[in-house]
């Protein structure tokens, strides 16, 4: 990034612990942030935890590397609220997230954690008034948790607002980060906050875009990799089916039946599609939900707790959803689509089996998908089972099927119809106060004359 050729640093390797850390007390978290861990149900530290705490609470930059949900929030969170409550500041860490909903996750584990000390957390995302965001920035809030894009536009023209003070960065999901074309914005970042800080950038992949990020953004760090090849976790029954194309809805159908009592997340490849599918779900009864990035924000936060509530048992998602997404009880993934990126799949997978808890993940292959599904098996180097299917069964299904499909394609149109007329209202609202300021432009200078 902004490093030029430099030769890359060495990277430290932490000393192997004699003795495995039982409880976070071990780590050196404070009596006051256990009892906050302990309050939100965590026994034990997890792996990336043990490896990373100690290390931040020595003062040390690190690179955290770990697999989907192995608690990394907690790891770069209990390290700033214990440096916080050594030297309480304003405006002392900022979070930088690929995703709006990871960004509000985040911030929740911050507040909850630091509840009992009045820790003050903002989250800075698209999709959100920027009026509002930059009253609560003047409040000087302890945790800035922000996407790349907006933060860069509130540095730029909320009068008043910097981040000169800053003792704490952290990147999480860099690897998504980057990918997502953040990488001027990342830039512009660190080269508005001071050089003396403390950064931590956790990723799930080490890639050369990583890499070059921790070259530019870290100071000696110390690498806590708690598995270094791509791999799922080993509590997920992971299967496929090889399926022709235009049966797919029966046999998603055919499934959820099956499986009937779990709860569920679905992944799409379009937000179209997402939705598609969402509503033929709900015309067959069942309770489904969608989550995509054409959703207003507020839909999408309305998405994802009313699935979180368990007031829904199916969460149909896009891609914004794969990472970073703690919801505990989602017991079967389904991948409707299969991921163009094979690495999209570890992510996909890895919102079940969280925790400890075992999950099932199918995935379904067209005659069009068998060079990405083999590419698939490649990458977590094993071969994938066919899960057990009654062919007749999902045959019999296909007539109520294609009558939903038909609803869903209707309601489809009517929801882009309405779109449209609304698009029409607000250009004819615009006109309209455009002909009455000059009304009043008019009437104003008249008024002057005399």
């Amino acid at each position: 990034m902004a490093a030029g050729k430099e030769r890359p640093q060495a990277v430290a390797e932490p000393e192997p612990a004699v003795e495995e850390p039982r409880s976070f007390k071990d780590l050196g978290v404070t009596d006051v942030l256990c009892e906050a861990c302990d309050q939100l149900g965590w026994k034990t530290p997890t792996k990336i935890q043990v490896e990373a705490i100690p290390v931040a609470l020595q003062g040390r930059d690190i690179i955290g590397l770990a697999e989907t949900g192995s608690g990394k929030t907690g790891a770069f969170a209990l390290p700033i609220l214990q440096a916080l409550l050594e030297t309480p500041q304003r405006l002392f860490a900022l979070v930088l997230t690929p995703t709006r909903e990871l960004a509000f996750q985040i911030s929740e584990q911050f507040e909850a954690l630091g509840s009992s000390i009045g820790v003050h957390t903002t989250v800075i995302v698209g999709g959100i008034d920027t009026m509002s965001q930059s009253l609560a920035l003047a409040k000087k809030p302890h945790v800035i948790i922000a996407t790349p894009g907006r933060l860069v536009d509130h540095l730029e023209n909320t009068k008043g607002f910097n981040l000169r003070a800053l003792k704490f960065l952290v990147m999480d999901e860099a690897d998504r980060i980057l990918n997502m074309d953040f990488e001027t914005e990342v830039d512009k970042i660190l080269k508005v906050i001071p050089r003396d800080r403390k950064t931590f950038l956790f990723s799930a992949t080490m890639t050369k875009k990583v890499q070059k990020l921790q070259r530019a953004a870290l100071k000696n760090p110390v690498k806590c990799a708690v598995s270094s090849k791509y791999q799922t976790v080993e509590k997920l029954q992971q299967y496929y089916i090889f399926i022709p194309s235009k049966f797919k809805d029966s046999y998603l159908v055919y499934i959820l039946n099956e499986l009937a009592g779990n709860s569920f997340m679905i992944f799409c490849s379009t937000c179209s599609n997402t939705q598609r599918t969402a509503l033929l779900l709900r015309n067959l009864g069942f309770t489904a939900i969608p989550l995509h990035g054409q959703m207003s924000q507020n839909k999408r936060l309305g998405s994802l707790n009313k699935f979180k509530a368990k007031a829904r048992s199916i969460l149909l998602a896009t891609d914004v959803a794969s990472r970073g997404l703690d919801i505990p009880h989602v017991d079967v993934v389904i991948n409707f689509d299969i991921p163009t990126h094979s690495k999209d799949y570890i992510h996909r997978v890895g919102r079940t089996a969280r925790a400890g808890r075992s999950g099932k993940s199918i995935t379904f292959v067209t005659q069009y998908d068998v060079e990405l599904f083999q590419r698939i098996e490649h990458l977590i180097g094993k071969k994938l089972p066919a899960f057990p299917m009654q062919e007749e069964e999902v045959m019999m299904l296909t007539e109520r099927v294609a009558e939903a499909q038909r609803f869903a394609r209707m309601e489809m149109r009517e929801q882009g119809e309405k779109k449209r007329s609304r698009n029409d209202d607000d250009d004819d609202t615009e006109e309209a106060l455009g002909v009455r300021n000059k009304v009043a432009g008019g009437k104003k200078k008249k008024r002057k004359a005399f």
